[in-house]
């Protein structure tokens, strides 16, 4: 099943146990392929500097750059392709739907509302890490 999980889930899974960390343990036994974008890295890097995360991070031994490579390393990378402004309140999303568009993904998985309220992109749906576990596990 090919997968893009929005950066929230992605820090999420990164930074502490359940669902979220469950898709990423699915990605690296193989049962899931996830897949990202050098904008969606970017924006993974950013999320984790914010200072609410430093506790965290720094008890993980690991550091911001250590988990973004790590999640790279386990991702496909792909370049997306430009499309029409689709989450007019928020921008960035845009760029969530972008990759899993290239990526030719099942699934966007998410946190966010604005994401989740579309439903659907392309025939891509979007869920929640909840959701598409559920799906994982069958």
């Amino acid at each position: 099943m090919r997968l893009v999980l929005d950066t929230n889930i992605v820090a999420s899974g990164l930074l502490w146990d359940g669902t979220p960390a469950r898709l990423i343990d699915a990605a690296q036994t193989g049962a899931i392929e996830i897949y990202t974008s050098r904008i969606l890295l970017a924006e993974l890097t950013r999320i984790l500097k914010r200072a609410k995360f430093a506790k965290v991070i720094a008890a993980s031994g690991v550091g911001i750059d250590g988990l973004v490579l790590g999640y790279a390393e386990l991702a496909t990378l792909v370049e997306p392709v430009p499309i029409p402004p689709t989450i007019l309140a928020d921008p960035d999303d845009d760029h969530v739907l972008a990759c899993a568009l290239a990526a030719d993904a099942e699934l966007i998985v998410s946190g966010d509302q604005h994401l989740l309220g579309l439903g659907a992109f392309k025939d891509i749906e979007i869920i929640t890490a909840a959701q598409a576990l559920e799906r994982i596990v069958k």
